[in-house]
């Protein structure tokens, strides 16, 4: 009697399970990615995210189809670069999390309630919103890790270019680039890179007939920047890969420039703007600061508390920076100076610990936060804007080419990424 009644009560309960799963609708999976999968609902959602975007800009967008095959792309790289960053070990923690999230609050002079309600209301789900600004910032630093380690600048490079740019003068046009790329595949054959140039061709018949630059790189590019309509930012013209310095020198705003072929496909460029930047001054920062890293003896929460209690004696007149500094600080560069870090380019730092120190007032300290290097507090000792020295000017070249390289090999190791994994795609995007 007590079998039937066990029987029963599981038959029950898996029929009960199973009407519960026969109402709610499985959500399908859009590609394998290796061992990961894209699913449809992520598809959806980021199309309806541009569409949010391109609706709030007056931007015009291409069908639905084009939409979603560019998502599905994005998607599928952001997965091949998350598991890339399990390999490597890499994760952003939620401590480091929530400090970039109050740094972006901070920049837009919001409170962190304030901008969590704002994204409720244009996201719909901070939840939701805090993951995939996890993953932004994790694929960011797996691209960091990766393609930094390719980059080798010689000094000849350096002499090369400011000479270049001593006879350009001091003051520098900056260029927002739109790109569109028609990708050919590594090994193409002629069949395949003829194919790609003529739709290459009829990309720059559309354009020149007038079309939406932005409306036709969702459409057809291929490049990382296609969902933001090939919008590439503001380079000065020594920072672009030199395929596009070479074409874009002399153009003007809204001319069309291409096909250009390269090893990656057929690329086509616009100017939408050009702004003067000039290069003959440095804005620098006088700073110190206290890094605790955390280890199986020192935990996240320990060393976050431990730095949090400093700034509160320190506030208090109860503790010295450069003596706490001394003792314990982990910054084998600045310990044995009390933390001091001297006068500097905020760019130089890593982006948490720049976004922190340009919110500083003069003599404020940070509360504790949390870079890839560990938990710091630092404190902003003053501002200054300098000339360019020669060591200055060579400094600044050399941060121009490292980005002119890093946009050269950043596509370089995306493709190859891609082209090492297993993508089925398994659903049609419609």
């Amino acid at each position: 009697m007590k079998l039937q009644l066990l029987i029963a009560s599981s038959v029950a309960a898996f029929l009960a399970f199973s009407g519960q799963a026969a109402e709610q609708k499985i959500d399908g999976v859009a590609a394998i990615v290796n061992n990961s999968v894209v699913l449809d609902t992520e598809v959806t959602d980021m199309v309806n995210k541009v569409k949010r975007n391109a609706q709030s800009q007056g931007q015009t967008l291409p069908s639905d189809r084009a939409l979603r095959t560019q998502a599905l792309e994005r998607l599928i790289s952001n997965s091949l670069q998350m598991q890339m960053a399990k390999r490597m070990g890499l994760q952003i923690t939620d401590p480091q999390l929530d400090q970039a999230l109050e740094n972006v609050a901070r920049s837009e002079n919001l409170t962190m309630e304030q901008f969590r309600q704002r994204i409720v209301q244009e996201e719909g789900d901070y939840q939701q919103f805090r993951e995939r600004f996890r993953e932004e910032i994790t694929t960011g630093e797996v691209l960091r890790a990766n393609v930094q380690r390719r980059i080798y600048i010689s000094p000849q490079e350096i002499d090369t270019l400011m000479k270049v740019m001593e006879e350009q003068g001091s003051s520098n046009e900056q260029y927002n680039i739109g790109h569109i790329l028609i990708s050919i595949p590594n090994q193409a054959s002629t069949e395949e890179i003829t194919e790609a140039k003529d739709r290459a061709d009829k990309v720059m018949k559309l354009l020149r007939e007038g079309s939406d630059f932005k409306k036709i790189a969702i459409a057809s590019s291929s490049d990382t920047t296609a969902l933001d309509g090939g919008d590439m930012g503001w380079m000065n013209i020594n920072e672009m890969p030199t395929l596009f310095s070479d074409a874009i020198r002399g153009k003007k705003k809204t001319d069309i420039i291409g096909p250009l072929r390269s090893g990656a496909g057929f690329h086509i460029l616009t100017i939408f703007d050009i702004r003067g930047a000039n290069v003959a001054e440095l804005n620098e920062v006088k700073s110190r600061h206290v890094l605790i890293k955390p280890s199986i003896i020192m935990s996240e929460e320990k060393a976050r508390d431990t730095l949090k209690q400093f700034v509160a004696d320190f506030k208090a007149g109860k503790a010295d920076f450069a003596e706490f500094a001394s003792a314990n600080s982990e910054d084998p560069g600045s310990k044995l100076k009390g933390g001091d870090l001297g006068w500097a380019d905020p760019a130089m730092y890593v982006p948490a610990f720049r976004d922190t120190l340009n919110n500083l007032q003069i003599e404020e300290i940070s509360q504790p936060f949390r870079t890839e290097h560990g938990w710091h507090v630092v404190q902003l000792l003053d501002k200054r804007v300098v000339d360019m020295t020669a060591e200055k000017k060579q400094d600044q070249v050399y941060r121009m080419l490292f980005n002119r390289r890093f946009n050269e090999e950043q596509a370089n190791f995306l493709r190859e990424l891609r082209d090492q994994a297993f993508i089925e795609v398994l659903t049609e995007t419609e």
